[in-house]
Order: structure tokens, then sequence, then C-alpha cells
């Protein structure tokens, strides 16, 4: 490799497997400084990030995919695999490579550098983890292993910056990391490499133990077939006992703030247009969305703490032949996951599943699983109508509906994915593999990083999406003026406002969709919301604080579960004074919003990952049939049970 002009880069391919460390490094010699497309002809992301080197030419790091082998079976290792042999037309062959190697399982990884090493390309190979490798009893001859490879070798531990600038001055060195000649060449036979491996493991490396008896006896019970899947469950329950009940005092706060806020305003500004505006319309409608923000830090968070602490891979492990039952395996399991917090990335996970077909199933059954914008709906609805009371005088009974919900969605998409599999996308699975990371406790930075870049995206969309959306239902509920008549004018001015808001654009939308929505037990409020919540699903919280604010007086200004759940239809109606919302209601809602597919940007993530309409209108048209005809069930059944 020599050295270029200024003006042409250098390119560097950093390669590795999936938890080796390889994001950490990159993020670390980048700085976060990376430009995210996608190669061409396939849905594999392409990151990109430069180096700052002082003095030096200019140096983009190119991020690939994580894969354990060169095979060339799943996307990501096609990609890879052209990439370093500089096939795509608008890329670069690599001037160099930094293989990253998870220190504590270099075994895994030797058999790939192997394939890398036969080509003419410079390496230099990363050694992650070495401060645990050392704190297991472990050792690695950093000199005795750059003599039998013939390359460069850089201890690194990336959390903590140790290593990345011997590994930057390397770089900087565009000469300065050629070959020599390796005490242990490469042999061109595939099997004997992997005795090659163990020849090289064997003259610089000392094994670290493979777990404590505190950890051996840790995943003799969460590996267990049977336990695992116990502690599996239990440890949802749970996580889902503490979203409800834990961020409840910072959620009064919030609440707290906002209805002062709207209250302070009021009392200080004209009747009029202004007042209503930011009163009705902006405070009420994105305060109501708000105040989840601290179930999301601790939903992020948990995940966040599950995962870094080494749980989540044992949860695939373990869940992998239960997924087989429904044609999926533990890589589905991931993407799976990762769309309770949202189905996009859920749906962009599964680029990592090589089979096609258990992809594809994967991207249409990820909607079904209960996505954060789902959260504030179920909180809203179960805090109105499910009473707060303890279950064997363990669990809350609040909890534990939001259990049944995410479980709901969770098993109907397991099923759904079953019933593909069997038919339409009818085939075989690939083997399962995953490495199971060394438990971790994970740093308080890595936590907040982990919790802060969805919370980011959820105020983004709360300062776009849905103060958009608020401002134009305010108008849409404003307007047109209309004059009461005398009749409701005799009524009071609470009357007249619920005139007012019925006989609205909003209003009159509402009212033309409601004998479609009718059997469902639905009004026309609630058609409004639905019609918002196509935008983003938590809309439709906003849409209810607004109409009980302009439609209810000051005191719907209070708490928007009390007042869904005192609401009364008004003198002159049929059912006067009966309760408009009840359990049923709250129920068939619920059960709505577990199945609907209501976000446009889940469709148009579905349709880029698929290659076009087809699939994202079968999953919309399947969801939503299932989602109207389960909550006509629910309600049906449930007004039957309760109200008699």
């Amino acid at each position: 490799m020599t050295t270029t002009a200024q003006s042409v880069p250098r390119y560097l391919a950093l390669l590795g497997s999936p938890n080796s460390g390889k994001t950490t490094l990159f993020n670390r010699l980048t700085g976060l400084r990376a430009r995210v497309g996608n190669y061409p002809g396939v849905t594999v992301e392409r990151i990109e990030g430069e180096i700052k080197l002082t003095g030096s030419d200019r140096v983009l790091l190119v991020d690939l995919p994580g894969t354990y082998g060169m095979e060339a079976l799943s996307d990501e290792e096609r990609v890879t695999q052209q990439y370093l042999e500089g096939s795509f037309s608008d890329g670069h062959k690599p001037d160099g490579i930094i293989f990253v190697a998870d220190a504590t399982t270099l075994a895994r990884s030797l058999p790939m550098l192997a394939a890398i090493l036969k080509t003419e390309t410079p390496v230099i190979l990363a050694l992650t983890m070495i401060d645990e490798i050392k704190a297991r009893g472990g050792a690695v001859d950093d000199l005795k292993l750059r003599k039998l490879l013939g390359i460069p070798v850089v201890g690194i531990v990336g959390n903590r910056g140790i290593g990345v600038d011997d590994l930057k001055a390397l770089v900087a060195r565009a000469d300065g990391w050629k070959r020599t000649t390796p005490a242990r060449p490469v042999p061109d036979d595939i099997i004997e490499r992997f005795a090659w491996a163990d020849e090289i493991l064997g003259d610089s490396f000392r094994a670290p133990q493979k777990g404590t008896p505190l950890t051996d006896g840790i995943d003799s019970v969460l590996l267990h077939p049977l336990g695992g899947v116990a502690v599996f469950v239990a440890v949802m329950v749970l996580f889902f006992q503490a979203i409800f009940n834990w961020a409840a005092p910072l959620m009064d706060g919030v609440e707290g703030l906002f209805v002062f806020l709207s209250g302070f305003l009021s009392s200080r500004m004209a009747d009029g247009w202004l007042r209503s505006l930011l009163c009705d319309g902006i405070i009420a409608g994105v305060g109501s969305v708000m105040v989840f923000i601290p179930q999301l830090f601790l939903l992020f968070g948990l995940l966040a703490f599950l995962e870094n602490v080494g749980y989540m891979a044992r949860a695939a492990f373990v869940v992998d032949r239960a997924m087989g039952w429904f044609g999926l395996d533990g890589r589905c399991f991931v993407a799976l996951m990762s769309s309770y917090a949202c189905a996009i990335p859920g749906i962009m996970a599964a680029r990592t599943i090589p089979d096609p077909k258990s992809r594809l199933a994967t991207i249409l059954v990820a909607p079904f699983m209960t996505c954060s914008a789902r959260l504030p709906v179920y909180v809203l609805l179960i805090s109105a109508f499910v009473p707060r009371t303890t279950v064997w005088g363990l669990f809350g009974l609040q909890g534990l509906v939001m259990f049944g919900l995410y479980l709901l969605g969770g098993v109907t998409g397991l099923l759904a994915a079953a019933i593909l599999r069997r038919g339409m996308l009818r085939g075989h699975t690939l083997p399962f593999y995953i490495e199971l990371p060394p438990y971790r406790w994970p740093t308080a930075k890595t936590l907040f990083t982990a919790v802060w870049r969805p919370i980011s995206l959820f105020l983004k969309r709360v300062g776009t999406i849905i103060l958009a959306a608020s401002l134009i239902l305010w108008m849409m509920l404003s307007f047109p003026k209309v004059q009461a008549p005398a009749e409701v004018t005799a009524r009071g001015t609470q009357a007249v406002k619920a005139y007012e808001l019925e006989h609205s654009f909003a209003g009159r939308v509402g009212h033309a969709i409601e004998p479609l929505i009718r059997p469902l037990g639905f009004d026309w409020r609630i058609g409004v919301g639905l019609i918002a919540s196509i935008a983003a699903r938590e809309v439709i919280v906003s849409t209810m604080a607004q109409l009980f604010a302009l439609g209810d007086g000051d005191d719907a200004r209070d708490n928007l579960a009390e007042s869904l759940k005192n609401s009364r239809y008004p003198p002159g109606h049929p059912q006067a004074g009966n309760p408009i919302y009840t359990l049923p209601v709250a129920l068939s809602l619920l059960v709505f919003f577990v199945f609907a597919l209501q976000c446009v940007s889940t469709l148009a993530v579905m349709r880029r990952e698929t290659g076009g309409w087809k699939w994202p209108v079968v999953a919309w048209l399947f969801m939503i049939t299932l989602a109207y005809v389960s909550a006509w069930l629910t309600f049906a059944v449930s007004s039957k049970l309760l109200l008699g």
C-alpha cells in the first residue's frame, strides 16, 4: 500500500464477527461521524466514516456487516465478499483491512482471518476485550501472534479507548503495516486451516477460564430447556410490571407540569383563538404524549440492560426451539425483539437472516410486536378502565393486562409466521448459531446512549409529526364556526362547545365513519383519533386530549384518563347521562391497536425491504381485517359478560 494524494482518500475496511466490539471501535475511530447508505442492489447498509489523523492523508473507514465467515450465504456475507473484491461499481477495493476479533473467542475468528490472509490486502488484527481475557486468567502474546501471522496486532478495550491511539498511529503510517513472512503460513486446504488455527492458539494464547462456578450456575438455569423458558416468562412479566409501576410518579410529575403550564397561560390570556391554539391545541396535544416519556425511558433502558448484560443472546438460544415450531429461528427472535422498540429497526434487523423466506416472514409479522408507539395508548386506556389492584397479592392487575397485550401481539405474530412458512413461504430454515457473550455489567454511559437514541427519535416525532398533527387537528376541530340552536344554548356552555365540536370539520368526518366503527363500540371521537393515528399510532392520545379540552370545559385539562372514564352523553342524546366509554369499549380499542398496522413509516420501510408494494399491502389488509374482527368480537363478548 502506498501513500496517495491528499485529494484521494485511502479506504480501509473494518471487518469482524457480530458481538466482537466492531461497532464500538468504529465509533471510537470515527468519532461517530458516520454516513449511512445502501449498497447497490441490496438492502444491506453501507456505513462509512472518516478517521481524523493529524498530518496524514484522508482515511475513510467502511464498517462492513458483521459475519462469521466468507461463505457468502447471507446478503451480509455476499456484500462483504464483493466489497473486498472491489466488485461494486460505486465502491472501492479497500487499501487495507482492520480485522476485529474478540480475544476471549479468538478460536472462532481465526478461520475467517485465514481466508483474509490468503488475499494480498494489508491487514491489522485488532484484538478487543483484552481486559476481560486477563480478568478471566487468560493471556495473548501480541508479539508472538504478530510473528506467527505476519501482520500487526493491536490490543483494544473499545469502551475505554485503550489501544485506539496505537491503532490510529499504525493506520497513519500508510506503508508501516505491510506483511512480513509469517512463521505459520496459512494452508491452502480449508480443513487444514482449522488445524493451523489450533497451532496459532497453542503457541500464542492461554485460554481464559470458560466460566466461574457462579456464571456456570447461572447458565445452567438460563439455558435449560424448561428452566430457561420459565425464567424468560418471569423476566417478561417483571419487565412490564416495572414499566407500569416505576414510571407512575414521574408520569404524574410530567403531567402536572403541563397542567400547570396550560392553567398558567389560560389565566393570563384573553379568551380567543390564540389561547385555544396554545392551551387546547399544542399543550393538550403534545403534552398528552410527552407524559409517557418516563415509561419509554424504562422500556428502552430495561431492553438495553438485558441486551448488554448478556441475557438477550441467551434468551434467543432458549426460544430457538420454540421458534422452530413456527418456521423461524433464534435470529428471527432477535429481529422481533427489536420490534418491541419500533417495528422499523426490527424489520431492518431482519437483514441478518440468511434464509430469504424466513427473512420475509419476519418482516411481515414484525408489526405484530407491540412497538413503543402503542405504549401511550395502552397506558391511557389501562389507567382509565383497569383498577389498580393486585393479583395473588404480588402482581399489579394493570401490569398483567399490559403483559397480556404484549403477549397477544407476539403470539399472534408467531402464528401468522407459522401460516406463512407452511404456505406461501414454505421452505427449510438454515441452522442457527449465536455467540453467547460473557456476562458484563453495562456502564451508565452505555445504557444512557442506548436509551437516548430512541428517546431522541421520539422527541423528534413529538416536535414534527405529532405537533403538526395537533395543529391540523386543532384547526379541524375549531372550524367552521357554527351557531348553536337555542335549545342547545339553554343547556349551558359545555353543551354549546360539544355542539360546535360535533359540527366541526373533524366532527363531520368522525360522524361519517361512525356507522362503520359503531359495531366495535367506537363513537365519532374515536373515529377521528383512528384517522389521525395513521400518521403515528400515539397521535390518537393527543387527539382525544384535544377533543376533551375543546369540548368538555376547563376540567378536561386535568387528567385525560379521568376525563375518558367520567365522560357522559350530553342532555338530548338518546343515552343521556350514560358513560360514553366503558370497559368493553376500552378492551375493544386495545385489541384493535394490538393488531392494526397504523404506521405509514412502517409500510414504507416494508416496501423498501421487500422491493415493492405487494407484501406491505398484503400485511396491511390482513392486519386491519384481523383488528376489526377481533375488536368486534371483544366488544360483543365483553359487553355481554360485563354489562349483561
